[in-house]
């Protein structure tokens, strides 16, 4: 895990919950600090700079929304925040909106719908494009921007599905990426052997040799990561 890796504090007072998702959110590749209640995440974020904050609305004393209002109320210190709750009706997830909250995730909700929430977030931030710019590996350099793949100075080309496949994996590079996560971002229709089947076509594209491939590696039991620079 290194430092540039997206900070998240997680918020909850089941300890329980909180570890889980503590243990699954660094398993994708997030730095994460817990804190059991309102008082203990104010702490931290007086401590740490934090990239986003996974907050839980029903908490003793001070409540999730609560402490969404008072972060909104320094503008000066937009950090993104998901909620977590179990009120699932309308006019819950407006009032949390309406707090300030960028996101609103009913429990129980699937740990993987977490993380492609949270990520979809981070890269609705001001600016994100602009630093994420484009991911350069070997020969090759995949620009962000505009989906498209260069050897040298010459575009490659590459399907719709190709291409669905290396923006998930570019704007993660250095992170395992599931395969279940890369079939719904890349639009794949939920089709998990799918994603085998691109991956092996771009491998052709992009590896000297697709047997044992440098840049487009697979993770036994996870699903493929993309080795840049």
């Amino acid at each position: 895990m290194g430092d540039t890796d997206p900070h998240l504090l997680v918020v909850d007072d089941d300890l329980r919950l909180r570890e889980l998702l503590r243990r699954y959110l660094a398993d994708s590749g997030f730095r994460v600090t817990g804190a059991a209640d309102a008082a203990e995440a104010r702490a931290q974020l007086a401590s740490f700079a934090f990239d986003l904050v996974v907050l839980d609305v029903m908490m003793p004393g001070e409540s999730g929304l609560d402490l969404t209002r008072s972060l909104r109320a320094r503008p000066e210190r937009r950090i993104p925040v998901l909620l977590l709750t179990a009120m699932a009706e309308a006019e819950d997830r407006v009032n949390g909106l309406e707090q300030g909250a960028d996101d609103y995730l009913v429990k129980p909700f699937e740990p993987r719908e977490l993380v492609l929430r949270i990520r979809n977030i981070l890269q609705r931030r001001p600016g994100a494009e602009a630093m994420a710019g484009e991911v350069k590996f070997g020969a090759f350099r995949f620009d962000l921007a505009r989906s498209e793949l260069f050897r040298g100075g010459d575009a490659v080309h590459l399907t719709t599905a190709e291409t669905g496949l290396l923006s998930v994996l570019a704007q993660q590079a250095g992170h395992p990426v599931s395969r279940e996560e890369l079939s719904q971002s890349a639009a794949f229709s939920g089709n998990i052997r799918n994603v085998d089947v691109q991956m092996t076509r771009l491998r052709r594209k992009i590896e000297h040799d697709p047997r044992y491939p440098r840049y487009l590696q697979t993770v036994r039991g996870t699903g493929y990561v993309l080795k840049s620079e």
